[in-house]
């Protein structure tokens, strides 16, 4: 593919509905960008750095996010559907009323969290370990 090389300084700059296809754009910087509804397809963003992003009711699909590292998130009322996440960690994340359906757990540890009111299959994990200790 022969390219030609440009380098575009833009600054107040409306460039809605531009397209942008078989484009080389390695190491851009976007500050105080308005991307709302924008699309991106068939594009490689590894060791993208997204800081201070706004992505409310952003749809990921077909994403590979190994190695990746999610921090200060917000992810209320998000929908997690048919994700791997073998070998990933939470650590100091707020699940409070979260709902985890028809996924395998194997091996699957929880250290030093708070369980009050957690449930599995309708039985509260507090009754659980009581129920196990008053048995040991």
């Amino acid at each position: 593919m022969n390219l030609k090389t440009e380098k575009l300084n833009l600054q107040m700059a409306d460039i809605t509905g531009s397209k942008f296809e078989k484009v080389r754009a390695e190491e851009l910087v976007f500050d105080d960008v308005n991307l709302a509804n924008t699309k991106i397809h068939n594009a490689n963003m590894s060791g993208m750095v997204l800081d201070d992003i706004n992505m409310q009711k952003t749809k990921f699909s077909n994403i590979n996010l190994s190695n990746t590292s999610i921090q200060n998130a917000n992810f209320n009322n998000a929908q997690i559907e048919h994700v791997h996440l073998v070998d990933t960690s939470f650590t100091k994340c707020k699940l409070a009323n979260t709902k985890i359906a028809n996924c395998d757990l194997t091996d699957a540890e929880l250290t030093d969290c708070e369980l009050r009111g957690m449930k599995i299959n309708g039985i509260l994990v507090e009754d659980l370990l009581k129920n196990y200790s008053d048995n040991q």
